[in-house]
C-alpha cells in the first residue's frame, strides 16, 4: 500500500484536504437555502461519502506488495484487529452526529460562524488529546499557542454571531409592514433594493432579471420564504447550542482514528499489525454511513425543527440538487481521507490544521450567500479579527508538525 512518509507530502495532503473540507459545507448550505430538505440532501451525501472511502481503500490501500508488517487493504479485512476497528467505527459515529448537527446549525448561525466555532473546539480538545496520543511528536512550545489562538477564535465567533443577529433584527424592524414572512418572493424582488447579478441568481441556480440586494431586509425575507429550515422567531441560543454540541463531537473523531491506526493502548494481540490508514478509514466511513442512514430515515418521518414530513418514496423522487449533494459527499470523503493520510505521517495534532476550513467556508459564505453584507462596523471588526486569529492559529499549528517514526 502507498504511505505518505515525508513532511512535505503530509502538508500537501493537509492543504488539499483543507480546500475539500471547506467547500462541502457551502454546497450543503446552498441546497438548504434553495429549499431542499436536509434529510434528502444528507442521504445523498452519505452515499458518495462512503464511496470515496471505498475508492481510497481500493487504490492507495492496494498499491504495492502486501507484507506481514504492512498488509494491504483486503488482507487486513480478514485479520483479528477488531479492537482497532471499533475505535475507527466510534470515530465515524461521532463524526456522523457532528456533521448532521452542523447541517441544522448552518441555517441558524450561518456558515462562517458555525465552521469557526466547531473547528476551534475540535482543535482545542482534539489536538490536545492527539498530542499526548502521538507521544508528543509535535512541538509543544508551538502547538499550544496555536491552540490558544483557536480558542480565541471561538470567542470572537460567538460575539460575531450575536452582533450579526442584532444587525439582522434591526433590518427587519425597519422594514415596511408590506414585507412579512409570508410575503411572496415576487413581492420582495420588486423592492427598490434590487440589483442585477449578470442576470443569474447564484443561490437559486436560476436566472432572474433582479434579486434583492444581499444584506437587505428584503433579501432576508426572500431567503426565509425559500429555505427549508425556517429560522425567523427562533432563539439564537438554539443555533449556538447545536454548534457547540457539534464541535464536541468533532473533537473526538481524530483521537479515535489515531487510536485505531496506532494502537497506543495495546489492545491488539501480539503479532497483529496496526490498521492501515485506508482500512481504518473504510470502517470509519461504514459506521458514519450506517448511522447517517438510520437517523435521516427517522427524520424523514419524524422531522425536527418544524420541518415538513417526508418519506422514502419522496426522497427517491427528489432529484432537485441531487448532483450537488453527491459532490458534497465526495468532497468530504476525500477531504477526510487526505487529512488522515497527512496525520499518520506528521502527527494527528498537526493534521488538525485542516480545521482552518472556515477560511474557505467564509469565502464561499460571503461570495455566494451574501453573509455580513450591509452589517454594522462592529460586526466587520469582529469578522476580520476572527479570520485573522484563525490564520495565525493555522500557521502556528502547521509549524508544529513532527515526523512519526
Amino acid at each position: 500500500m502507498y504511505l505518505v512518509e515525508s513532511k512535505g507530502g503530509a502538508i500537501l495532503c493537509m492543504l488539499i484536504s483543507l480546500m475539500f473540507l471547506g467547500t462541502w459545507p457551502a454546497v450543503m448550505t446552498l441546497l438548504e437555502r434553495r429549499g431542499r430538505l436536509p434529510q434528502h440532501t444528507y442521504l445523498d451525501y452519505s452515499i458518495t461519502n462512503l464511496l470515496a472511502a471505498v475508492i481510497i481503500a481500493l487504490t492507495f490501500g492496494e498499491i504495492g506488495k502486501s507484507t506481514p508488517a504492512s498488509p494491504n487493504f483486503f488482507v487486513q479485512l480478514s485479520q483479528n484487529n477488531w479492537p482497532s476497528v471499533l475505535f475507527a467505527m466510534a470515530g465515524g459515529v461521532v463524526l456522523s452526529i457532528g456533521n448532521l448537527s452542523t447541517q441544522y446549525a448552518w441555517a441558524f448561525v450561518g456558515l462562517s460562524v458555525t465552521e469557526v466555532i466547531t473547528s476551534s473546539i475540535t482543535v482545542v480538545i482534539g489536538t490536545t488529546l492527539n498530542y499526548f496520543l502521538d507521544d508528543k511528536i509535535n512541538k509543544a512550545e508551538i502547538l499550544f499557542p496555536g491552540v490558544g489562538c483557536f480558542l480565541t477564535a471561538v470567542c470572537l465567533g460567538s460575539f460575531l454571531h450575536a452582533s450579526n443577529a442584532a444587525d439582522n433584527k434591526k433590518k427587519l424592524e425597519s422594514l415596511s409592514s408590506d414585507y412579512t414572512v409570508g410575503a411572496e418572493a415576487a413581492d420582495v424582488s420588486t423592492s427598490k433594493e434590487t440589483v442585477t447579478n449578470n442576470g443569474k441568481d447564484l443561490e437559486n441556480g436560476s436566472y432572474s432579471a433582479e434579486k434583492a440586494k444581499a444584506g437587505t431586509a428584503g433579501f432576508l425575507i426572500a431567503l426565509e420564504n425559500r429555505r427549508a429550515i425556517k429560522v425567523f422567531g427562533k432563539s439564537t441560543l438554539i443555533g449556538l447550542t447545536i454548534t457547540f454540541f457539534a464541535g464536541g463531537c468533532f473533537s473526538l473523531f481524530t483521537p479515535a482514528f489515531n487510536l485505531a491506526t496506532n494502537d497506543q493502548w495495546d489492545t491488539l494481540k501480539e503479532g497483529v499489525p496496526h490498521l492501515s490508514v485506508y482500512t481504518a478509514f473504510f470502517y470509519f466511513s461504514v459506521s458514519c454511513f450506517v448511522l447517517a442512514i438510520i437517523l435521516n430515515i427517522t427524520f424523514l418521518y419524524h422531522p425536527v425543527l418544524n420541518l415538513p414530513r417526508s418519506s422514502l418514496k419522496a426522497y427517491v423522487r427528489d432529484w432537485n440538487g441531487r448532483g450537488w449533494a453527491f459532490l458534497a459527499g465526495f468532497l468530504c470523503g476525500f477531504g477526510n481521507g487526505l487529512q488522515f493520510m497527512g496525520g499518520q505521517a506528521a502527527g494527528y495534532a498537526a493534521a488538525d490544521a485542516v480545521q482552518a476550513l472556515p477560511l474557505v467556508s467564509t469565502f464561499w459564505g460571503i461570495l455566494i450567500f451574501g453573509e455580513y453584507r450591509k452589517s454594522s462596523g462592529r460586526t466587520y471588526v469582529l469578522l476580520v479579527s476572527m479570520l485573522f486569529m484563525f490564520i495565525v492559529a493555522v500557521g502556528v499549528l502547521m509549524g508544529s508538525s513532527g515526523h512519526r517514526k
